[in-house]
């Protein structure tokens, strides 16, 4: 060994002396490591929108997970180890998902393509995954990068067979960070049982018990953050619950005061936003719907002596998509191929109309533009009465040329058509549960002033096949007047065939009195493509209404 060698080794020896010294004085004097920041980003309810568009009219739109990578990217800029997660609610809902879930399936799923791309690490799975059927979402779910969550989706009959990633573990500056799943156990009211065969949704507030205390005991985990595909179940300003919410439906205030070891939750499933709420200790942020806003959660933790971490201050807002938000770049890029097919299908003629069809008032009078589905729904189930809602106020058939475009405008949800047999009693006490979107009646107020808001206008579900008033002079429940079929009284033990959409059959927005009838056929087309072929088919829409339904007093 050389002089210069011996120099440097002692030199070594000295500083490693050193430093061990260091070492044990520190732990000895306990200092402490620095506060950590952990940042977890989100989006929900998504619903296939990935470009700035409407699509239903073609125009740019402040939304689209394009846009929210601008946001994502600005974010990490300040928060590189940001984690991000999605809360279901996201393969379905656009033109383009339908068509490359139904017309083309060939290429990757464009929603996975584009969350791949933005390093994604865990989504929750929402009720609409479902809507397409098991291949399309296990499909897309191989194509995912990430796994998908659900801690309370087991395999049916099975006591502890999870079929999806209860949760991951993040490690962050030191902290270990839980994400945890939960779906909305309510999807069999809404879905066809095909769609989701072998799976069983069990009860939110238990399972999430369970799992939390294993994150806590098992996983050790410091923080623990909940991604859940459900929203608030109670309007907070007077405690009462949404008239239509299903038993189970949104738990995540319930989940919030009766879950010890939640930290912070981002919720979906009921398309609001939330910023900052803080229930029992909870922070709680929802990023509204179609990719319009990010959700942003900060957490700050302090090193506690012996290990671990405690939370010294948190907080939560969203950050919505301006006119100011620009389109990433290479998410367009990537999503381009996508967009021109998608384009190119919803810009086909299909027909004609002999005048310009608007649904602006579709739910105060008869229209001839609803009548359209309504018939459609009546020919192909071959039925004697048709129940369908105005699910888009801005649908609008133009005089002229009808595309694609104009009728996915009109009927905007993935919905498969289903004839049931039923009684007129049931008839009538469906347009009884309908007319509830009308307030009391007050003296001079018109039925356009009665709406009540708090009441989803796509739950209010009108006939064809029958003749009624809805007088609502009258009190709630005893509404419909003058129900007639073909002429004649409807007659309470009237044996009719009915056709309605799955999620009223399975007694989705409250329509209980349909479910469980027997079922006497069912679509294996969506409503809308019903529609379109029919259109085809005969060339022309039908401008005029029937008229066969008013409301009283007069809108």
């Amino acid at each position: 060994m050389g002089l210069v060698d011996a120099m440097v080794t002692r030199f070594n020896r000295r500083a490693w002396g050193a430093f061990l010294a260091f070492v044990v004085l520190s732990s000895f004097w306990g200092v402490a490591a620095e506060r950590v920041q952990v940042t977890v980003l989100a989006t929900t309810d998504m619903h296939g929108n990935l470009m700035p568009v409407d699509y239903f009219t073609n125009r740019p739109a402040d939304r689209g997970l394009a846009r929210v990578a601008t946001l994502i990217a600005d974010a990490r800029k300040s928060a590189p180890e940001a984690i991000l997660i999605d809360c279901g609610d996201t393969i379905q809902g656009s033109p383009m998902a339908y068509y490359f879930a139904r017309k083309n399936s060939r290429p990757a799923n464009p929603m996975m393509v584009a969350m791949n791309a933005l390093r994604y690490d865990a989504m929750t799975i929402g009720n609409h995954e479902f809507n397409f059927g098991l291949s399309v979402l296990e499909k897309a779910r191989r194509e995912a990068q990430f796994p998908w969550l659900s801690a309370n989706t087991y395999q049916t009959h099975s006591n502890d067979t999870g079929l999806y990633t209860p949760y991951i573990i993040k490690e962050v500056s030191g902290v270990r960070v839980a994400i945890l799943g939960i779906t909305t156990a309510a999807i069999p009211n809404w879905e066809e049982p095909a769609n989701y065969a072998g799976h069983e949704f069990r009860e939110t507030i238990s399972e999430a018990k369970k799992w939390v205390a294993h994150l806590r005991t098992q996983e050790k985990a410091d923080l623990v953050v909940a991604a859940v595909h459900m929203g608030l179940e109670e309007d907070l300003r007077t405690g009462s619950g949404g008239a239509w919410n299903i038993p189970g439906e949104n738990t995540s205030i319930a989940i919030a005061e009766q879950v010890s070891g939640i930290d912070v939750m981002f919720m979906g499933h009921t398309h609001r936003e939330v910023s900052g709420l803080v229930i029992n200790g909870v922070l709680m942020v929802q990023a509204g719907r179609w990719a319009d806003m990010l959700a942003r959660a900060d957490v700050y933790l302090d090193p506690v002596d012996g290990g671990g971490w405690t939370i010294a201050a948190r907080s939560g807002r969203t950050i919505p998509v301006t006119p100011q938000t620009a389109t990433d770049p290479a998410i367009a890029k990537l999503i381009e191929p996508y967009e021109t097919e998608t384009q190119a299908w919803l810009g086909k003629p299909i027909g004609t109309c002999a005048a310009d069809l608007t649904a602006t008032d579709s739910r105060l009078k008869d229209t001839a533009i609803l009548d359209l589905i309504q018939r459609v729904q009546l020919e192909a189930g071959g039925a004697d009465v048709s129940f369908a809602a105005s699910f888009n106020l801005n649908a609008r058939l133009p005089k002229g040329a009808v595309t694609v475009r104009d009728i996915a405008g009109l009927y905007v949800y993935e919905n498969s058509l289903v004839v049931v047999e039923v009684t007129g009693a049931q008839i009538k006490a469906g347009l009884e549960h309908a007319a509830r979107y009308f307030l009391p009646y007050s003296e001079g107020k018109t039925a356009a002033e009665l709406i009540d808001t708090k009441q989803p206008g796509y739950n209010f579900d009108l006939a064809e096949g029958v003749d009624y008033t809805i007088d609502l002079t009258r009190p709630v429940g005893d509404r419909i007047v003058d129900l007639k079929f073909r002429g004649e009284p409807l007659a309470p033990d009237r044996k009719l065939k009915l056709a309605l959409n799955n999620y009223r059959v399975n007694g989705g927005g409250g329509y209980a009195m349909f479910k469980g009838a027997p079922v006497v056929w069912r679509s294996g087309t969506e409503i809308r493509d019903l529609i379109i072929d029919w259109v085809e088919k005969h060339g022309s829409v039908p401008a005029e209404p029937t008229n066969n339904w008013r409301i009283l007093p007069a809108p």
